[in-house]
């Protein structure tokens, strides 16, 4: 597999001045990303601390998109991110106490289960993944791009989901 670099993502992030005036106030390419396995990467856009979700006012708030998470969002938070699996990556078979939401936005990729088991997903489909175990596996020959929103969920209590602060890789 050879080496690569991520391709980037234009973050735009609106929101108020003091005046309360609608604005941009982030328009550049989204610098948080991770990688943890050569040519796998991926870059948080924004992140949650709960719900409802603080907004504040004006152009000195915290940009949520810079923060370094593990696997998961802020306890009772959201994690929204892209993540590009390279052809022929090997997989990785995890759990997370969070519900989902996925979306193929270009590429093909199989997501295996117990048992054997394989989903597989093209452009625009679309899934709901509540805490199984699973394992995303890019059979080629492009690379699989990905929206997720994960929300933090309650525990299943069964297996050996990730541990929090755990799947934080080294920054690309």
């Amino acid at each position: 597999m050879q080496d690569r670099a991520p391709r980037p993502i234009r973050r735009i992030v609106t929101g108020h001045d003091a005046a309360g005036k609608a604005k941009v106030l982030i328009d550049a390419p989204a610098a948080n990303v991770k990688s943890s396995r050569p040519g796998q990467f991926s870059t948080l856009l924004w992140c949650t601390e709960g719900a409802p979700a603080e907004m504040p006012i004006g152009e000195d708030a915290e940009d949520m998109g810079a923060r370094l998470l593990g696997t998961y969002p802020p306890q009772g938070g959201t994690r929204f991110m892209i993540a590009e699996y390279p052809p022929g990556n090997v997989p990785r078979r995890h759990r997370t106490e969070t519900i989902d939401y996925i979306v193929v936005l270009s590429g093909r990729i199989e997501m295996d289960l117990d048992d054997g088991e394989s989903v597989a997903m093209g452009p625009g489909d679309a899934m709901v993944q509540r805490g199984t175990y699973h394992a995303w596996r890019n059979p080629g020959p492009d690379v699989c791009r990905m929206a997720f929103v994960l929300v933090d969920a309650q525990d299943l209590g069964i297996g050996d989901p990730v541990k929090r602060g755990e799947g934080t890789g080294p920054r690309a």
